[in-house]
């Protein structure tokens, strides 16, 4: 059963969704303070944290950078604007997703199923080959995990999941629309500007490396050689 996270003030909001979420077989803890939510995650196992942007202490967006920290756990973030520019940011962050408020539980238990589910299964069908060797970049499918030069890179489950899907067919130009149906599903609203900022925050994490390469009008590839 999954663990989930609610970080939240209203405390209203958490018993009706944690009933709700029991029906798919998640459990939904809660915290009402980013304080108590960031000390249950360092003490329990969550499998995804939901942030609401409107908290008490420090806004979502700066608990998100808190957690960014310690841990690359799904996390989801509750607009309550619904406004671009609040998804963006927290995008920028290392959101994996957003849904803006007020919104239907149903929704929101879509939006936690597809993360978790690209945590749990490989972002793309039939793969062989459990690992990745480029010169300079590792990437084991199997661990989701990431070397450059031989050091560990720390990614989001979206970008491990970006990195995947180019790494798979090197030099094969992906548009933002192939990119969003392939890792978010057709459950998930589209937005292409969101394929833009994970690609910025992979290249950050990967330099020096320069190998995610932008075709103007097209979209994004892979362009590293094979080790």
């Amino acid at each position: 059963m999954s663990r989930i996270l609610l970080i939240d003030d209203d405390e209203h909001l958490a018993a009706p969704l944690a009933t709700y979420f029991a029906r798919f077989d998640m459990t939904l803890d809660s915290a009402l303070r980013p304080s108590a939510g960031l000390a249950q995650l360092r003490a329990g196992s969550y499998d995804a944290a939901i942030l609401d942007v409107m908290l008490p202490e420090m806004d979502g967006f700066a608990l998100c950078r808190e957690i960014r920290k310690e841990s690359d756990i799904p996390i989801v973030m509750l607009t309550a604007r619904g406004e671009v520019m609040d998804r963006v940011v927290g995008l920028e962050l290392g959101a994996d997703d957003y849904l803006p408020k007020p919104f239907e539980p149903r929704e929101l238990v879509a939006r936690v199923q597809t993360i978790l589910r690209r945590q749990r299964v490989l972002p793309v069908a039939a793969i062989a080959v459990q690992r990745r060797v480029f010169d300079g970049l590792e990437i084991d499918l199997d661990k989701r995990a990431v070397l450059r030069h031989g050091e560990v890179v720390d990614l989001t489950g979206t970008e491990f999941d970006l990195l995947a899907l180019l790494a798979n067919e090197p030099g094969k130009v992906f548009s933002r629309d192939d990119i969003l149906n392939r890792l978010r599903g057709h459950e998930a609203e589209l937005y292409t500007r969101a394929v833009d900022i994970v690609v910025s925050r992979l290249r950050k994490k990967l330099e020096p490396l320069d190998c995610i390469k932008t075709l103007r009008n097209a979209g994004y590839a892979l362009a590293v050689g094979k080790a």
